[in-house]
Parts: C-alpha cells; structure tokens; sequence
C-alpha cells in the first residue's frame, strides 16, 4: 500500500485439489474469490487445467462483479503453466517459466538464466530467482512458500 508492505507473511501459492498449484499477486481477497471459482471450473472439467482456466477467464472478464476483482493468477499442473487475468487473457509461456507482482520480471530474469543449470530442479530455480528478486525489489522478500508437483 504505497510505500508500505501490508501482506510480507501472505501465503500466497495453494494447491488448487491434488494436481493444480495455483499462485497470485494483487488483492488477497480477490485472488481467493478466484481461486474458490477456479477449483469450480476444475470440478466441471476435471484434469483439464486450461479449459477451466479458459472458463475462468470468461467469467472474469464478464461478470460485473468479478470484472473487479485486482489479482492475477498463475496456475499450473504437470503439463502446463498459465498466468490469467482480468481481462480476459490466459497466457502460455513458450519455455515454462512465469512470474507476477513486483518483483515478477527480476524473478522470471533470473529464472530463465538458471535454466540452463541442467542440475537444478524447478524448486532450487524458483528459489534461487526469488532470493535475486528480493535483492532488487524492496516489495519481494524472502519468506517463500514452495509447493511441488511430484512427476506422475
């Protein structure tokens, strides 16, 4: 909230039933109400992550009330990552990797350089970029919470 940091202690990453790791930035309220509408689509089209987050996505951007939600949403399961907004967009990375909030585009920098660190697992990149974001953004900190999807 301007220059103060409300949210530092904010999970802000959640399973989404047993396949779906769901994160957000913006609003935490919000994000909550689109996390619960989420899990909704995911009941309709089980095991179908980018249909359901293509439904969201109409939702969002058509319904009155949802329209003013303030929060994007990543979302992912074993095969595909999506970053969903308000306005409508479902967006696939061509490499993997995305991030969101203040310090999204130092953590997404840094990750796609780690990349190329064949030895290291998603987790230790997650982690790695998030510590050089929060040496750059004085809104990301270090307090992390880090959910994995275990390979089928």
């Amino acid at each position: 909230m301007g220059e103060t940091i409300l949210k530092a202690n904010a999970k802000k990453v959640r399973r989404l039933g047993n396949s779906v790791i769901a994160g957000f930035s913006g609003a935490t309220a919000d994000a909550l109400t689109l996390f619960e509408r989420l899990e909704q689509k995911l009941e309709a089209y089980p095991d179908q992550l980018l249909r359901a987050s293509v439904e969201l996505a109409k939702d969002w951007r058509q319904d009155k009330a949802l329209r003013r939600l303030d929060a994007l949403l990543l979302v992912a399961d074993r095969s595909i990552t999506l970053t969903l907004t308000g306005t409508g967009d479902v967006l696939e990375p061509s490499d993997g990797v995305m991030a969101i909030g203040s310090g999204g585009m130092y953590a997404l920098a840094a990750a796609r350089a780690l990349l190329e660190l064949d030895s290291w697992t998603a987790e230790q990149i997650a982690r790695r970029a998030m510590h050089i974001a929060s040496e750059i953004c004085v809104f990301t900190n270090e307090q992390l919470t880090c959910e994995v999807l275990q390979a089928a």
